[in-house]
């Protein structure tokens, strides 16, 4: 049995029938987290504790008991708290170890999931690749001379190499889909409060969310059932979805009108990658087959870029404030400076600018189900493109290449990254499905019909085992 191959939803059914063991699952995902290394996929592994929980797995499983994901190895970004394991984001610092997990981990673990280990990312998040000085940087397995992108491109590589069938990932400007587009999965960023991340209650004002990367849009949406839920706490609150996302994986969209757009928020680029615009208009055609009504149509965005400036700085400048002696590269100090100066005065006209920005945008459902854009205008950058660079040529390059992603995270709606195919290079295109407040299961149920006549979930990278950087 290929191990490596299997998803998810296989693991926790083979599982659950007794054909496989939590400790065959563990043992083998860290064989192929140390012989592929060299990808940096994971800032820490947890190899003893990922063993004991699969021991206690196994004897809960030959005692009958079942959960969603009992005995499934898990990996989560390094954005996030988990008990006894610091929480740098990449940042060098006087890191203690965290006494008790983030909200959405302790529900993994209600699950049933053994956290494998933390995923590489880039300092507090701010870039679409997965570099930093203190940590190293995350490969990609398509082509480890790339990045995976960012910041969840450690989760991003560790599922597109087969190390876990899902990795959970967070995204505040695409940083869960844009390393699903440029390593060929399936990314999800839920509705804003769909997942808690206590005991932060609004993680850069709003802006960032924490969903799965997979394979396949079946784990995916598996993984966000488990992820899904409030603490009373968080300032962002839903009710629990009618049904559940893995349930609508498995039900026909129906027939839906689907606006495609290459407008961004400040108009149409002239830089977005030709491969790229091919890859979404085949998309289109795809969806066209299928029986959908397929047209051009842009979103109002009007002035949301506003949303975007007043909570990011100001989310780096907090989450900066909080770490205990921080050693930042120069270009995040730069970036935490103008949340303190500029973004954190902006936040309550952001904030008073949020309804008519949703009405605007908005306007767009009126006419549509859902929107396809591509989820990047430009291919992955090289690993270390941006080493060293200063503040204003990383922030120029990430906007030039990632313009796509970032409104959907100031309006707080669902999108998820489909792979749209590959480049001449044979680096992975992703498009993203826009929907409107709350419409996670209609693009769940939109992907994986794409799925099933694009057969995304059975492609392979190329492995190999690059010498580290």
């Amino acid at each position: 049995m290929d191990l490596d191959a299997l998803g998810l939803a296989a693991q926790a059914e083979l599982l659950a029938l007794g054909e496989l063991s939590a400790t065959e699952l563990v043992e083998r995902s860290l064989e192929r987290i140390a012989h592929l290394e060299g990808l940096g996929a994971f800032r820490v592994v947890r190899a003893e504790a990922a063993r004991a929980e699969a021991a206690e797995a196994d004897r809960r499983l030959a005692a009958g008991e079942r959960l969603p994901l009992l005995g499934v190895p898990i990996a989560i970004k390094d954005d996030t708290d988990l008990a006894g394991e610091t929480t740098p984001f990449a940042v060098p610092g006087d890191h203690r170890p965290k006494e008790r997990d983030t909200e959405h981990v302790r529900r993994l673990r209600a699950a049933g999931a053994v956290i494998i280990g933390k995923t590489t990312t880039c300092e507090l998040g701010q870039w679409p690749f997965s570099e930093s000085p203190g940590f190293g940087s995350a490969r990609n397995p398509w082509n480890p001379d790339h990045t995976p992108g960012g910041s969840s491109g450690g989760s991003a590589a560790a599922v597109a190499a087969g190390m876990v069938p899902a990795a959970v990932g967070s995204d505040g400007a695409g940083s869960i889909r844009i390393p699903a587009a440029w390593t060929g999965l399936v990314g999800i960023k839920p509705q804003r409060g769909r997942v808690s991340a206590y005991p932060l209650r609004d993680p850069f004002y709003g802006l960032t969310v924490w969903g799965p990367l997979a394979r396949s849009v079946g784990d995916a949406a598996l993984l966000l059932d488990a992820l899904c839920g409030s603490h009373p706490e968080d300032v962002h609150r839903l009710d629990p979805p009618v049904g559940s996302f893995a349930r609508a994986a498995r039900r026909d969209p129906g027939r839906l009108r689907i606006a495609v757009s290459f407008r961004t928020a400040f108009g149409v680029p002239d830089t977005v990658d030709p491969e790229i615009v091919r890859a979404v208009e085949r998309i289109a055609r795809r969806l066209t087959e299928l029986g959908h009504k397929v047209f051009p149509a842009d979103p109002d965005y009007g002035p949301v870029a506003l949303g975007l400036v007043a909570r990011g700085p100001a989310g780096v400048a907090d989450w900066l404030d909080s770490l205990p002696g921080a050693r930042p590269e120069p270009r995040t100090e730069t970036e935490a400076k103008v949340g303190r100066v500029l973004s954190r005065r902006l936040l309550p006209l952001a904030r008073r600018l949020d309804p008519m920005l949703r009405r605007r945008a908005g306007r767009i459902f009126q006419i549509a189900d859902v929107v396809l854009t591509p989820t990047t205008a430009r291919l992955p950058f090289r690993v270390g493109a941006y080493e060293g660079a200063g503040w204003y040529r990383t922030q120029s390059a990430a906007a030039a290449a990632c313009p796509y992603a970032w409104p959907w995270n100031v309006l707080g709606w669902p999108a998820v990254n489909v792979p749209a195919g590959f480049s001449s290079s044979g680096l992975p295109i992703g498009a993203q499905l826009l929907g409107h407040d709350s419409d996670e299961a209609l693009l769940i149920s939109l992907a994986a019909q794409l799925e099933t006549v694009e057969g995304w979930h059975e492609r392979r990278p190329p492995l190999s085992t690059p010498q580290a950087a």
